[in-house]
């Protein structure tokens, strides 16, 4: 099962060295120039999660396997990409692909770095790409509704509805306002959003790209990014891709102390990532037992057998019923054991929805 973020912004804003250091590869070319990146990198990369070390060690597991999120680096945009400019086909064709967007904005003044609009103003910045998605949007449902303006005279049902989905979703765009801000859809019409693939339904995360100093704190222009995503309802995060760039080539040791130093308990590429996954509205489940401890992903409001589905096919197929704990139980009694004796071991059937933290074993017959 694949989730990915897709990390975008304008040229030079750090996207690349993000991606290089949460990949600790140089897939990216992090050049200063336009376009470096050509085609977009792809990377998996752990998800943290310090419950898997604890209940590896409760249930002595020889392995401990994480959960993996997906992140793709996309060539940057500029103002005009809706209408082809730089490599603004290409750009929109590569969003379209990915399930969020991890919008980095350039919050660091440094002379030696050029910035494609001559001054830093992340907000400014953030309404560039949101006009040029906004501008391919309405393209393409512009497009589609005439097409199913024709379908519908025949009586098609589908065509119908998804035209007044359309009719709704144009007049918020044209009044500025992103498709994952329409207020006015109903809940098939909400459910309807995601097969529509426009660029501007998918979640948003800011990522506040500051220098080194500000890493800790932020500053004036990471918090008028906070005030920003605050009023739209998303998420943002503090990262300086100078430091995660250096992190990336220390071991773990000399990076916990490099990272004291500069007073971070953590870091800011785990938040990202964290922040990503908080975005996709996943969550995780585990199995453990001697030969290994695992993170599983699934969508929040999963049911039992989609859990196990993840896992193998046959398990979904088969389902009979799922063993579960929670993980709080599961530390407080000292393992499956204990959590069993304390009668906090539950079986559940096909309608249970899936907890962040459940530790499972499916039972199935194929």
């Amino acid at each position: 099962m694949g989730f990915n973020c897709g990390i975008v912004g304008l040229p030079n804003v750090g996207k690349s060295t993000l991606f290089n250091a949460l990949t600790k590869t140089a897939a990216a070319d992090a050049a200063n120039y336009p376009f470096c990146t050509i085609e977009p990198n792809t990377g998996r990369v752990a998800v943290p999660d310090p419950r898997l070390e604890a209940i590896a060690g409760l249930a002595k597991s020889a392995e401990i396997l994480p959960t993996f999120l997906e992140f793709v680096d996309i060539a940057g945009l500029v103002r005009g990409a809706a209408s082809g400019e730089g490599l603004g086909n290409q750009f929109l064709a590569n969003i379209r692909e990915v399930d969020a967007i991890a919008h980095v904005l350039r919050c660091f003044e440094d002379t030696d770095i050029t910035h494609v609009e001559e001054s830093v103003d992340p907000i400014r910045d953030a309404e560039t790409v949101e006009t040029e998605l906004m501008l391919a949007d309405i393209d393409s449902l512009e497009r589609r509704m005439t097409a199913l303006s024709k379908k519908t005279r025949g009586g098609d049902k589908q065509a119908a509805a998804d035209l007044a989905l359309m009719e709704k979703l144009f007049a918020c765009l044209s009044d500025n306002q992103p498709a994952r801000a329409c207020q006015n859809l109903s809940e098939a019409e909400q459910a309807r959003l995601p097969y529509l693939q426009l660029l501007t339904s998918k979640p948003v995360l800011y990522v506040c790209n500051v220098g080194e100093g500000d890493a800790a704190t932020g500053n004036a222009l990471s918090a008028k990014v906070a005030e920003m995503a605050a009023g739209q309802g998303a998420a943002h995060v503090i990262v300086s891709a100078a430091i995660e760039a250096e992190i990336a080539t220390l071991s773990q040791e000399d990076a916990a102390e490099f990272l004291a130093e500069l007073g971070l308990e953590e870091a800011g590429l785990d938040r990202l990532i964290r922040a990503g996954y908080g975005l996709l509205d996943l969550l995780t489940f585990f199995t453990a037992g001697p030969k290994e401890t695992r993170a599983w992903t699934v969508h929040r409001h999963a049911k039992a057998p989609e859990a196990a589905g993840v896992i193998h096919t046959d398990f979904q197929r088969g389902f009979i019923r799922a063993e579960t704990v929670a993980y709080a139980d599961f530390i407080e009694y000292g393992g499956e054991a204990g959590a069993k004796e304390a009668g906090k071991l539950r079986v559940e059937g096909s309608d249970y929805l899936v907890q962040d933290g459940d530790i499972f074993h499916f039972r199935f017959n194929v």
